[in-house]
C-alpha cells in the first residue's frame, strides 16, 4: 500500500547517527505502530527492543542479520524480518527508504 489511511502522525521525528537515519511514527486507530524513515547512504548498526518487519520502500539495503556472516541485499518491494533484542547492521550507498512495522 502507497498510502496509510486514518493514522496520527508524530510532529517530532526520530532522528540517528547525527541525522544520516531520520524516521516518523505513526499510529493507526488500533493501536499499532509503524515507523516510516529515510536513510543516507552509511553504514549503521542498529538494535531493536521488539520484533520488527522492514520493508524497503525505495533504493535498497544490504543488510547483515543477526547470527548471519554475510550481507544479504534487499532492494525497494522487498522485506526482512527482525526478533526483539537483536542488533543488525545495515548499509546503503543511495539514499532509501523503509517502512517499518512492529510485532
Amino acid at each position: 500500500m502507497s498510502m496509510l489511511q486514518h493514522v496520527s502522525v508524530a510532529k517530532q521525528a526520530n532522528v540517528y547517527f547525527n541525522g544520516k537515519v531520520t524516521s516518523r511514527s505513526v499510529v493507526f486507530a488500533d493501536g499499532t505502530r509503524q515507523t516510516l524513515g529515510v536513510v543516507l547512504p552509511g553504514e549503521y548498526e542498529f538494535s531493536t527492543a521488539e520484533g520488527e518487519i522492514m520493508q524497503v520502500t525505495s533504493g535498497e539495503f544490504e543488510v547483515l542479520l543477526p547470527g548471519e556472516t554475510e550481507w544479504k541485499t534487499f532492494s525497494a518491494g522487498s522485506q526482512f524480518e527482525l526478533a526483539p533484542n537483536v542488533s543488525f547492521s545495515l548499509r546503503n550507498t543511495i539514499i532509501s527508504e523503509y517502512c517499518c512495522h512492529y510485532i
